[in-house]
């Protein structure tokens, strides 16, 4: 198994995941229950498209290493391991069970049931070694900002389009790490978004000053910086044409990068206050 990022605490066992679901607002506005929609689904697009493209990730390292490929990529860890001791108590199996009555697609009730039982694999000590990060986590995570999902040929956040590919392209992604909810809330923006690191003056790609971003929205644009006040400003640092270059020592990077560095500015400049 790959170590690339220590595994996040899903709650604190069987029953605290299902009270998470619980909370969840799984109804649209034309009232149909399980899939995305909502004021919520559309605030939250980006983050969300981020912990699903991680989901992905996570639950294809997770199938090639339980031999699950064919099970991908919505699926039952726990019953490709040698888990049969780790069930979910049968009093949260019920209430888990009335909480999915009507939610859908089916692929959204495995994954729920999923969740609930992997708790039970960490409170039983049978999660196994080897670094792979938890399975469910992001998409518990995603459920949290608006619901749920559509699946047809790919995975619809409400407009949001997120391929499915296959399980060696998901396993070979970028790993999207920062799951603060400060981070997600901060990659959340009106309108198409591109990102930039400020890389003159000693500082690089891998170390910038500072992370810009252009919107554009509704045929406007709107240039801002994420500030030492941890929150997105206007700026006039990016020139109007910019493409993989937004002005001068401006780089064009990936959201997930923009998201490393504003959890990195979050805790330092937050810890110091």
């Amino acid at each position: 198994m790959r170590a690339d990022v220590g595994a996040e605490a899903t709650g604190h066992g069987p029953r605290a995941v299902l009270e998470r679901l619980r909370a969840i607002d799984w109804k649209d506005e034309t009232g149909g229950a399980g899939e995305a929609g909502g004021a919520a689904a559309w605030e939250h697009a980006a983050s969300r498209a981020l912990l699903m493209r991680e989901y992905l990730r996570r639950s294809a390292l997770w199938a090639q290493a339980c031999g699950a490929e064919a099970a991908w990529p919505f699926f039952d860890v726990a019953e490709h391991l040698d888990a049969g001791a780790a069930r979910t108590p049968p009093d949260v199996a019920a209430e888990l069970e009335d909480l999915l009555n009507g939610l859908a697609p089916a692929s959204l009730r495995t994954t729920c049931r999923a969740a609930v039982r992997w708790a039970a694999v960490r409170d039983a000590g049978q999660e196994p070694a080897g670094g792979l990060p938890d399975p469910y986590e992001p998409l518990l995570l995603m459920y949290e900002r608006g619901g749920g999902y559509y699946l047809e040929e790919y995975v619809d956040l409400n407009g949001t389009m997120i391929p499915l590919g296959d399980v060696a392209g998901n396993a070979a992604a970028a790993p999207f790490l920062t799951l603060a909810p400060a981070t997600l809330d901060a990659m959340d923006a009106e309108g198409e978004t591109a990102y930039y690191a400020e890389a003159g003056d000693g500082h690089s790609r891998e170390n910038p000053g500072g992370i810009l971003r252009r919107r554009t929205d509704e045929d406007r644009t709107y240039d801002e910086a994420f500030t030492r006040n941890l929150r997105w400003e206007p700026t006039a640092q990016l020139r109007p044409s910019g493409h993989e270059h937004g002005g001068t020592d401006c780089v064009r990077i990936a959201d997930i990068e923009a998201a490393a560095f504003i959890e990195a500015a979050t805790k330092h400049l937050g810890g110091s206050r």
